[in-house]
C-alpha cells in the first residue's frame, strides 16, 4: 500500500511539474477542448458533424498559414506585421494577372507569385532590421502599399482563376480504394493508419535513443497511455473526415508546413536564434547571433506564408478580389496571442499558434451557426484575446514573485 502511494505521489509531482513548466499552452488546449463542448451543446450537435469539421478546415487554412509565420514574428521580440492581409490580396491579384492576363500555366503562376510574396517580405525585412524603423509603422506603410498594387492589378475587378487554385484549396484527396459509390473514403482511413504506424515508430525510436544515451524517459504505462491517446485521435479524426468527402488537399499542405516549422523552431539553430533574440536581443548579438539577419528573414519567411495564404484564399473564392485578405493580420495576430505567444517576445509555439487559430475559427463557426449578431461575435473575440493576454501577464509576474 505504501509503495502505491508513493508511486502515485511521484506521478502526480511530476504531472504538476510538466503542467506547471507548460502552463499556457495546456490552458488554451483546455480552452479549445472546452469551447469545442460548449458550442457542441449549443448548437444541437452540429458544430462536429463531419460536413462542418470539413468546413472548419477549410474556413480557418489561411489563418492557420498566416498565424504560423506570424508566431515567429512575435517570439523574436513581439514583432507583428500588419501588412499579411494585404499582401494576401496582392499575391491573389499577382496571379490573376500571370495565370488569366499573361496566360502562363497555373503551376508557374503560383512559384511566380510566391516570389512575389518573398519579395515583399524582404521589403519590409529590409526597413526593419537594418534602417531600424518599427515594424508597426512599416508593415502598416506595407499595407496600404499592397493593396494598393492589388487594386492596381485588378483595376476593382473580380477575376476568376484556373481550376488548380480551386483543387488546392477545396479539392480532397481522391479515394482510388472504395471508389464513388463507398459510403466512407477509405484513402483518408488508410492515410490515418499510416500516419499512426509512423507515430508508433518514432516515439518507440525516440524512446529508445534516450534509453541508449542514459536519459530519463517516462514510465512504461504512461508512454503507453499517451501513444494509445494520440493514435486514437489520429484515426477517429481520419475516419470524421472519412464520413465526408474524405481527406483536405489544403489539410496536407497544413501539416507539412506544421511539421517543417515545428523542426525548425525546435531541433534547427535557426529557431534557436529567434527565441534568443525574443528573449534578450543585446546578449543574442553579444554571443554572436546576427540578430538584423535573423529579423530580416523571419519577415521574409512571412511574406513566404502570406503568399501560400493569399493562392490558398484565392483557390478558395475561386477568383482573386479587390477585397481579399481584409482583417487577416487581426486573426493571424489574435490567434497567436491566444495560442500562448507572450507579447514581450522569447515565447510560443507553432502548435501554440494552431491551437489559437482554431479557438478563433470555432468561435467564428459556433457563433455563425447559432445566428448570433456579427457585432456580438466581434465584442466576445475581444474579450478573449484581452483574456488571454492578461493570462500571459498574471502567469509572469507569479513567476516573478516565486523567483
Amino acid at each position: 500500500m505504501g509503495k502505491l502511494q508513493t508511486l502515485f505521489r511521484n506521478g502526480y509531482d511530476k504531472a504538476r511539474g510538466i503542467v506547471k513548466n507548460n502552463m499556457r499552452q495546456y490552458a488554451m488546449l483546455f480552452a479549445l477542448i472546452t469551447i469545442m463542448i460548449i458550442f457542441q451543446i449549443l448548437t444541437d450537435g452540429v458544430l462536429l458533424k463531419p460536413r462542418n469539421v470539413s468546413k472548419l478546415i477549410y474556413q480557418n487554412s489561411y489563418i492557420l498559414i498566416l498565424a504560423i509565420g506570424m508566431v515567429l514574428l512575435i517570439i523574436s521580440g513581439g514583432n507583428i506585421d500588419l501588412s499579411v492581409g494585404s499582401i494576401v490580396a496582392f499575391v491573389s491579384a499577382s496571379s490573376a494577372l500571370f495565370a488569366v492576363v499573361m496566360g502562363i500555366p497555373p503551376v508557374i503562376a503560383m512559384v511566380l507569385s510566391l516570389i512575389f510574396g518573398v519579395l515583399a517580405g524582404m521589403w519590409q525585412g529590409f526597413w526593419i532590421a537594418y534602417v531600424n524603423i518599427p515594424s508597426f509603422i512599416v508593415t502598416l506603410a506595407g499595407m496600404l502599399v499592397f493593396r494598393g498594387l492589388n487594386n492596381l492589378i485588378l483595376n476593382g475587378e473580380t477575376v476568376a482563376l484556373p481550376e488548380l487554385y480551386v483543387k488546392l484549396a477545396s479539392g480532397v484527396v481522391p479515394d482510388f480504394i472504395g471508389g464513388p459509390d463507398s459510403n466512407l473514403h477509405l484513402v483518408t482511413i488508410m492515410v490515418g493508419l499510416l500516419l499512426s504506424a509512423i507515430y508508433l515508430f518514432t516515439m518507440l525510436w525516440s524512446r529508445l535513443r534516450k534509453k541508449r544515451n542514459g536519459f530519463e524517459v517516462p514510465r512504461t504505462y504512461v508512454f503507453i497511455l499517451k501513444t494509445v491517446a494520440v493514435v486514437a485521435i489520429i484515426n477517429l479524426f481520419m475516419y470524421w473526415l472519412a464520413l465526408d468527402d474524405g481527406l483536405p488537399n489544403v489539410l496536407i499542405l497544413l501539416t507539412v508546413l506544421f511539421g517543417v516549422y515545428s523542426f525548425i523552431t525546435i531541433k534547427t539553430v535557426p529557431g534557436r536564434h529567434v527565441y534568443a533574440l525574443g528573449g534578450n536581443a543585446k546578449a543574442a548579438a553579444l554571443s554572436g547571433i546576427k540578430t538584423k539577419r535573423v529579423l530580416f528573414w523571419i519577415y521574409a519567411n512571412m511574406g513566404l506564408l502570406a503568399a501560400i495564404a493569399g493562392i490558398v484564399f484565392a483557390g478558395r473564392l475561386n477568383a482573386a478580389a479587390p477585397t481579399a485578405g481584409k482583417g487577416f493580420e487581426l486573426d493571424a495576430i489574435a490567434a497567436c496571442f491566444i495560442g500562448g505567444a507572450s507579447a514581450s517576445g522569447g515565447v510560443g509555439t507553432v502548435m501554440g499558434a494552431i491551437i489559437g487559430a482554431f479557438i478563433m475559427g470555432i468561435l467564428n463557426n459556433g457563433m455563425s451557426i447559432m445566428g448570433l449578431s456579427i457585432f456580438w461575435q466581434d465584442i466576445i473575440k475581444g474579450l478573449v484575446l484581452l483574456g488571454a493576454v492578461a493570462f500571459d501577464v498574471y502567469s509572469k509576474s507569479r513567476a516573478k514573485k516565486a523567483t
